[in-house]
């Protein structure tokens, strides 16, 4: 199956892989502010935006894999992955099944640890009733105001708006299937203490589904981490605080570039 990806730019490739349950319609701040320094790819992950969900089994190795063949067929040998919350989760798939693609890893409001019992069946809970309403009622009541901070809630009515648009816009066959993929998804601790490429580690001061607690528990375990706090921003950095985000990972980025071949 062919992921559909917007390809923007040239020099070092750089991969950002979605949130749940949003599409790569979010990385249009970064496709607009990073593309002129390099070659940013963002793919919509299966069943999400204008990729198909296929028949495959929920698992976040299959969207991994997706992710290791759209490189191939690219022709793109390494590339710079970057994940936002279930995007991070792939990034770390793809690290432990796929590492000789990963030339710098940039892990945002994403955590390495896998969901407990309670988390676990809150998500299938979701997806069962995903699929019972045909709708995304559920994401839009249960997911949608967890995933700002309270300074976009108070300051960035627009922000929040495009936001919600987002969430109403995703099939909810894909966010089920994502449900139940994340829901039994591995720890990914080890899997990180196992990268060798350099690491940036972002996560918003005010992101209340990953913490900062999870942030430096990624740092912690990675060999080769630098962690960024981003102020004023809950869970959607990239959306919430685009500016600064986009100045660390351009940095990063750079830096990557220049240290690798």
């Amino acid at each position: 199956m062919q992921l559909y990806a917007r390809d923007v730019g040239q020099g070092t490739p750089l991969v950002l892989l979605h949130a749940f349950p949003l599409s790569s319609s979010m990385w249009l701040p970064q496709r607009e502010a990073l593309s002129g320094r390099f070659r940013v790819i963002t793919p919509d992950l299966r069943g999400f935006g204008g990729s198909v969900l296929g028949a495959a089994e929920p698992s976040v190795d299959t969207m991994a894999d997706d992710v290791a063949a759209l490189l191939k067929s690219k022709n793109i040998p390494r590339a710079v992955i970057g994940g936002l919350s279930m995007g991070g989760y792939v990034a770390m798939a793809l690290c432990r099944r796929h590492p000789e693609r990963v030339r710098g890893l940039v892990l945002a409001d994403t955590k390495a640890t896998a969901d407990p019992d309670a988390a676990r069946e809150n998500r299938l809970r979701m997806a069962e009733r995903l699929t019972a309403e045909g709708s995304v009622a559920a994401l839009t009541e249960e997911v949608l105001p967890k995933l700002v901070g309270p300074t976009t809630m108070r300051q960035r009515a627009l922000v929040y708006g495009r936001i919600r648009g987002l969430v109403q816009a995703t099939p909810p066959k894909a966010a089920a299937w994502a449900q139940r993929a994340m829901a039994g998804r591995p720890d990914s601790t080890e899997t990180l203490r196992s990268v060798r490429v350099p690491t940036l580690v972002i996560v918003g001061a005010e992101d209340g589904i990953t913490t900062e607690a999870d942030a430096r528990h990624m740092a912690d375990a990675l060999p080769n981490a630098e962690l960024h706090v981003i102020p004023r921003s809950g869970h959607l950095t990239s959306i919430e605080q685009p500016d600064l985000f986009n100045q660390s990972v351009a940095d990063f980025v750079s830096a990557v570039a220049k240290s690798t071949v």
